[in-house]
């Protein structure tokens, strides 16, 4: 009660940080989207603050009387399945967005918050309810449904989130310290009583306790894994040196002057490769000894399914207790200890298997994760969350077989895109942020085990969002990005400038300097001014105004009125030229150049006796410039010939700290099928990069919206940016190569099976 009121009292202070960020949102450039979302936010919070947060402190002092929930419900017999159905999608949005938000605060209040939690379990001798309200996950999605049952939006809390839940973590924080000082007062729980209740809880799991020294015995002890394990790492090498020169039956070869393959398209391998791997699985599970359906999954077994939920219940205190020990391990001795925790649990759990098919599915799921977890750079503290992953996978593999069968099933992805990001580290570096973020994802994933490959697909889709601000959330990195997301835009509109431009003109009387000048460089004037400045800036519709004043301006007057109207305007026609091409960064001498020959040709005009254009025709035009954005289409465009000096002027930037590798003209075109390698690369993932004679290991972090521009960092710091055509044909020569020539799981499955063809036996053991 005394931390709900509290909390409560202190709400004016969230308040006054969210109005303040939202504020000052308003008053920042974007996009006119943008801008108008965050007015549309600003107006919607000022309208139902005082609601929305009177609503939050009764929700909250509401939770203090919440009966306890309860993990797993025992439903009458007679109950109707009709009856029941799944939680609805806007509850399961709002626990999401309420576990995101609740992970980043637990962040702040963690250490504190955890002393609480454990004494509070000591005083009720129960595990903390997860409704319960000192926890910062009930707290939050009170707050979130308050926020959208108050009338703001979801678009809203994404938007507010940051200030959110940074605000609410500040608030908590000496809350907390209250409590414990409380406990203190009272004198609960020692930090020896608590150790104590640790220990029984790691014995009540049934799992002996790895020492610090890894001393095991027997077979699948960590000695013999240990040596298993070096002596697979020294047979990959092997393979991998032998497979440089192996192709698959079948692949698409460039013969080379020596009979040798002289290319051998790495997309097409791998793809081959890996539909081998996986047809190989189904063959194994699909034979008659396993008797298992690749078509429609039986439910599994009630022993086996108690079982799953009896380690659900306990795995997160167990893996807690686990990750202490694995972090102050040496990195081969850890990787020994996960690999043996893994084989345990799978023995286990096959005891408890009702059929052959159940057997052989728990092994292949237990063989995939010790070959993941065997992978010793992948950092010691993200390993145990890997591990943690083991029975949630094995539930969706159970219930759903296209995991044996889909390379792109949303578990198999979820896995390969983290373990994509994090092998590029060295086992012993913290990687912070990404660190915390697969936690997350861990926990959610935990949260909701009957959700099956949804839950799996839905953080997915949050963690593409996350790497998306997580790779360029460094300062120089995010300048850059914006400036070089910024260059496409720019480039683009010109192109599609200069095609309406076409279109337009294609009727008209006009001389053809003028059209080049159109085309060539006013074009970039409209595009340069509608990125700096928006579309429908006064100074943006003032420069295509020009566009159709100068079409009229340079053809022929024989009338003395449109002669005198010309003379008239001229001095702001000449104004408005001199700033479009200073836009464009084009020095004083060329200026008066260009406006020379553009004043020449008005020169002639006047003493041309030719028709004129029509007034009407020119107004039409001006009309059609004004609202140009309305009418280009995307689909017209097509690679943008960027020049790496124009790059580099548009960028603003110390070329120093970036390697431009634009397109060459004149090269060579790579092959269709790696520039749709090119295009489907994701970030995160890692690549050597050789790059005028000199190596470097880089993660790809970013591509622009049109997937023109490519952005690499390496460690060192510094970037590199290359446009599409030029990374596909440093693919193709393979001065661009991946780090992992398979995914993880992949690579995982293909350890399993060659596991399983020396030992079938233990497939059904």
């Amino acid at each position: 009660m005394r931390f709900v009121d509290a909390l409560c009292n202190d709400l004016g202070q969230l308040d006054k940080a969210l109005l303040t960020f939202l504020s000052e949102l308003v008053g920042q450039t974007a996009t006119q989207r943008e801008m108008q979302q965050r007015h549309d936010t600003w107006l919607r919070y000022q309208k139902v603050a005082r609601s929305w947060l009177t609503q939050t402190a009764g929700a909250w002092r509401e939770a203090l009387d919440a009966p306890a929930s309860s993990a797993a419900v025992d439903l009458p017999s007679n109950t109707d399945p009709a009856a029941l159905e799944l939680l609805g999608d806007d509850a399961v949005e709002n626990k999401l967005a309420a576990s995101r938000m609740a992970l980043i605060v637990t962040e702040q209040v963690a250490s504190i918050y955890d002393l609480v939690r454990r004494r509070t379990q000591y005083l009720e001798d129960a595990e903390l309810d997860s409704a319960d309200v000192l926890r910062p996950e009930t707290l939050c999605l009170k707050l979130v449904e308050q926020w959208l049952d108050a009338g703001l939006e979801r678009e809203d809390l994404q938007l507010a989130v940051d200030p959110l839940q940074r605000t609410l973590a500040t608030l908590l924080l000496p809350l907390y310290r209250d409590v414990a000082a409380l406990y203190d007062e009272q004198g609960v729980a020692s930090p020896e009583q608590l150790q104590s209740m640790a220990r029984v809880r790691h014995s009540d799991f049934g799992v002996p306790p790895t020492t610090g020294t890894g001393s095991m015995t027997g077979p699948g002890s960590g000695i013999d894994m240990h040596s298993s394990l070096r002596a697979r790492l020294a047979g990959q090498a092997m393979a991998g040196a032998q497979g440089m020169h192996h192709t698959m039956p079948g692949m698409p070869v460039v013969p080379g002057s020596s009979g040798q393959p002289a290319y051998i398209n790495p997309f097409v391998r791998a793809r081959q490769r890996a539909q081998g791997v996986m047809m190989q699985l189904r063959r194994l599970l699909a034979q008659p000894a396993t008797g298992f359906d690749m078509e429609h999954a039986p439910p599994a077994s009630a022993a086996l399914t108690e079982a799953l939920t009896a380690y659900q219940a306990v795995a997160p205190s167990h893996y807690d207790m686990l990750a202490t020990q694995i972090l102050a391990a040496p990195p081969q001795q850890a990787v020994v200890q996960m690999v043996a925790q893994v084989a345990s649990e799978a023995q286990a759990l096959k005891k408890k298997a009702g059929s052959a098919s159940e057997k052989a599915i728990i092994e292949v799921v237990a063989l995939m994760f010790q070959s993941i977890l065997s992978e010793e750079r992948i950092p010691a503290a993200v390993r145990v969350w890997f591990a943690r992953l083991q029975v949630p996978v094995l539930r969706v593999a159970l219930a759903d077989p296209s995991f044996f069968r889909d390379l792109a099933h949303p578990a198999r992805k979820l896995i390969d895109r983290m373990g994509a990001c994090v092998l590029g580290f060295d086992a012993g570096v913290s990687v912070g942020a990404l660190e915390v973020e697969i936690r997350r994802i861990v926990q959610v994933i935990e949260q909701y085990p009957e959700t099956g490959k949804r839950v799996f697909q839905l953080v997915y889709d949050e963690f593409e969002k996350f790497l998306a601000r997580y790779l360029t959330e460094d300062q120089t990195k995010s300048r850059l990005v914006g400036l070089a997301q910024q260059v496409e835009h720019k480039e683009t509109l010109a192109i599609q400038y200069t095609i309406e431009l076409r279109t337009m003109l294609q009727s008209m009387p006009v001389r053809e300097e003028i059209r080049e000048f159109l085309f060539k460089t006013w074009a970039e004037v409209l595009a340069m001014s509608a990125v700096r400045y928006g579309p429908q800036n006064a100074q943006t519709l003032a420069f295509k105004r020009l566009a159709a004043d100068l079409v009229w301006a340079c053809s022929a007057k024989p009338h003395r009125s449109d002669r005198a109207r010309v003379v008239e305007r001229l001095p702001g026609l000449l104004e408005c030229l001199s700033a479009g091409l200073a836009l464009l960064g084009m020095q004083a001498q060329a200026q008066q150049t260009q406006i020379k020959q553009l004043t020449d040709i008005m020169s002639e005009a006047f003493v041309a006796r030719t028709d004129g254009i029509a007034q009407e025709q020119i107004e039409a035009m001006a009309e059609r410039l004004a609202e140009l954005e309305d009418y280009i289409d995307d689909d017209a465009l097509g690679d943008m010939p960027l020049n790496a000096d124009n790059i580099e002027m548009l960028l603003g930037i110390d070329a120093s700290s970036i390697q431009v590798i634009a397109d060459v003209q004149g090269s060579p075109p790579p092959l269709d099928d790696m520039l749709q390698w090119a295009r489907n690369l994701q970030p995160g993932s890692w690549f050597t990069l050789e790059h005028n004679g000199v190596q470097a290991r880089v993660q790809y972090i970013w591509h622009s919206d049109r997937k023109q521009l490519h952005l690499f960092a390496a460690g060192s710091g510094n970037t590199y940016l290359m446009q599409l055509a030029r990374m596909a044909a440093y693919l193709q020569s393979g001065l661009l190569a991946p780090q992992e020539q398979e995914t993880l799981t992949l690579r995982a499955t293909r350890e399993a099976l060659t596991k399983l063809d020396a030992n079938p036996e233990r497939l059904l053991a």
